[in-house]
């Protein structure tokens, strides 16, 4: 039967070095996306989850299965990624979009039949237009932004990442999107 995240995560405060494997190897990926979309630069992203795994090993002894484990490593992972943004350590690197799955924006895209060079413009300036509403957005938001739609957490696991109420947090993703929706208004019409 499948173990939970919690499972393995007790696993590992046993000492089961292989608890840690399987879950940096499930959530590698999703913590430096995630960390990426806030930072922007992708050195930078793996940098900064490697820290959230240290923080992880080191914490586990005092883990206690008291919320999900995904909203205990996001947590961690905000936390050091805001640390990031205010200590310094950012710095802009190149124009990516804030839809990128993969986490480095210099991975070459292979030359398949597909949009015209006019439409991948429209394309990249659009996914310009569309991060920088995002970015603009206050940094509470965009934490809620960033969790709900691209990372696809619900409400129940965003809430206490953000250390907020569920109910507040619908009220945050309420104005988050409105001002979204407001922002992008001109995107509407200007769809292919």
């Amino acid at each position: 039967m499948a173990k939970t995240d919690e499972e393995w995560m007790l696993r590992l405060q046993a000492g089961d070095d292989h608890a840690f494997d399987h879950l940096l190897g499930k959530y590698r990926a999703p913590v430096v996306h995630f960390v990426y979309r806030l930072v922007r630069e992708p050195a930078l992203a793996e940098e900064l989850a490697q820290e959230v795994f240290l923080r992880v090993f080191r914490a586990r002894r005092n883990y206690r299965p008291r919320a999900k484990f995904t909203t205990w490593l996001f947590r961690i992972a905000t936390n050091v990624a805001l640390n990031a943004l205010r200590d310094g350590r950012m710095r802009r690197w190149g124009e990516t979009s804030i839809d990128a799955e993969d986490a480095d924006p210099q991975v070459a895209q292979l030359s398949v039949p597909g949009p015209t060079a006019e439409q991948r413009l429209l394309e990249a300036e659009r996914a310009r237009q569309i991060r920088a509403a995002v970015e603009s957005l206050p940094e509470k938001q965009r934490l809620a932004v960033l969790l709900h739609k691209y990372q696809d957490l619900d409400y129940a696991e965003i809430a206490p990442i953000l250390e907020c109420s569920e109910s507040a947090l619908k009220s945050l993703l309420f104005r988050a999107y409105e001002a979204l929706r407001v922002k992008l208004r001109p995107l509407a019409g200007a769809q292919p």
